[in-house]
């Protein structure tokens, strides 16, 4: 008896070819499971590793490099370039170019940093070319300024320091081929404030005659207040004008000490009442040619000025006794050179105002340097103010005074910030003063030596000042205190400049 067995058309039995797809399909399912397994394992990976948050040291290798384990999902947002550039931290500031003086280099670009006010003044980034500098003594703020006016001779710009509380600016006036006229009691150099002084080219002989007037008669009205710690009243203003008067037709070279004899015993002729209406004026004045400033103003000069040095400096470290006699002397000193400061055709000059604090605390002289700014840019000048912190502002005058308001327009009147390292304390009044950032206000006191924020316009940039070795030997202001500085290069062959006792 034979048994009936089903092939397919190719030969082989139909059992053999179910048994093949059920162990096909058995295969194709494993497959499957497997995938899914794998997926799952590698999801809920990803999943704790994101919980985590911990990438290797030395980051995820291959193309997952720089990549973070999950999908980051921030709200949109939209603001212009200019915002978003101080914003977002992988952007760099583009400079201002590279015309003008080197200063060092841009901590966020990490490219060359280059400034010139008058440069930046053509191109329309500033209105206003002058400067104002901030920092704790030890910061760097000294070795900046010097550097900045020194470096800026090279390219035809003259430098005038019309009073040098400390004479840190003598040896510099010195190494560039200039000169620095020290005064003190004992010295040969001596100057009249009331000369007429270096006269200007094209200007007519009456309007000559004219200024020089009225720059005399602010002056000794200046002195006058300055020594009197107030304002002159109207009949005080009358015998110095008098006197004045008086003087300069007496004498082909007016002094001092005319002045003060004249406004003390006027003119037997002139009305009798100039003599009480001028007596605490003239004993005021009186200190500048018989007190303890005698000697200094109350002749004829006996140096000249010479507007084409490349940097002119009156030293007055040598009768820094007090803020009062600095600044009495810095206006006489101002006066001396200021018509040669004021000539349109003078060039592009330097002006630089030192030790800051000393001289705002007196309206005469701040009223002058109020004068000086809101002109430079008529005058080809650029003046630049150095003092320590900016809550010394609020130490000038009572709060809604003139004084305040004077204070304050000389930084309102400068573009250019220069803020170094300042105390935590300093942090709120200089943030609301400026305007600066959470980000920048917090910058500040972490700054080391020679690094500086600059604010310039509606820009910043923080900005690591460098010095040539010969530089740092002749700006150096901490020799006396045993400082000794020294160039060494790092491992990776950058300049430094390291300090040891």
């Amino acid at each position: 008896m034979h048994t009936a067995v089903l092939v397919d058309p190719h030969g082989q039995p139909r059992r053999v070819r179910a048994a093949r797809r059920r162990a096909a399909a058995q295969r194709t399912a494993q497959a499957a499971r497997e995938r899914r397994d794998a997926e799952r394992a590698r999801a809920e990976a990803l999943r704790a590793e994101a919980a985590v948050r911990v990438l290797p040291r030395s980051g995820e290798p291959g193309a997952a490099a720089l990549r973070t384990p999950g999908r980051l999902r921030l709200p949109r947002h939209q603001d212009t370039s200019a915002t978003l550039a101080g914003a977002y931290p992988f952007l760099a500031e583009g400079g201002l170019g590279a015309a003008g003086v080197f200063v060092g280099q841009d901590l966020h670009s990490g490219g060359s940093f280059v400034y010139d006010p008058w440069v930046l003044y053509a191109r329309g980034v500033l209105t206003a070319p002058n400067v104002v500098v901030a920092g704790i003594v030890g910061s760097g703020k000294s070795s900046l300024a010097k550097s900045l006016y020194a470096r800026s001779i090279a390219f035809g710009r003259r430098v005038y320091v019309p009073g040098d509380p400390k004479g840190e600016h003598t040896s510099v006036a010195q190494l560039v081929g200039g000169r620095a006229i020290v005064l003190g009691h004992g010295l040969s150099a001596r100057l009249n404030p009331l000369d007429e002084g270096y006269r200007p080219s094209g200007i007519a002989d009456v309007d000559w005659v004219a200024q020089v007037t009225a720059r005399r008669r602010d002056l000794v009205g200046a002195l006058a207040e300055t020594v009197l710690a107030r304002a002159l009243t109207p009949v005080e203003h009358t015998a110095i004008d008098a006197a004045l008067t008086a003087a300069v037709a007496g004498s082909q070279v007016p002094v001092l000490p005319m002045v003060v004899d004249r406004i003390l015993t006027p003119d037997p002729e002139a009305d009798a009442r100039l003599a009480d209406d001028g007596r605490h004026v003239g004993h005021a004045l009186r200190r500048l040619v018989a007190g303890d400033l005698a000697g200094l103003f109350d002749g004829p000069s006996t140096v000249a000025f010479d507007p084409s040095l490349p940097m002119v400096s009156l030293d007055l470290s040598r009768v820094a006794e007090n803020a009062a006699l600095v600044s009495v002397l810095m206006t006489c000193a101002s006066a001396w050179m200021e018509s040669a400061l004021l000539d349109p055709a003078g060039g592009q000059r330097w002006v630089i105002y030192d030790e800051a604090w000393r001289l705002m605390a007196h309206p005469a002289l701040l009223r002058r340097m109020d004068a000086h700014w809101r002109l430079a840019r008529h005058y080809g000048i650029a003046n630049m103010l150095i003092f320590h912190k900016l809550s010394d502002l609020d130490t000038v005058g009572d709060a809604g005074s003139a004084a305040r308001a004077l204070a304050s327009s000389l930084l309102a009147n400068a573009e250019t910030r220069v803020i170094y390292r300042q105390e935590t304390d300093q942090l709120g009044a200089t943030a609301h003063t400026l305007g600066l950032t959470r980000t920048e206000q917090h910058l500040l006191p972490t700054l080391g030596t020679g690094q500086g924020l600059w604010r310039i316009a509606d820009r910043s940039f923080v900005v690591q000042h460098q010095l040539h070795p010969a530089e740092l030997q002749a700006f150096d202001t901490r020799a006396r205190m045993g400082v000794v500085t020294r160039e060494f290069r790092n491992s990776e062959g950058d300049s430094t400049v390291n300090s040891r006792h």
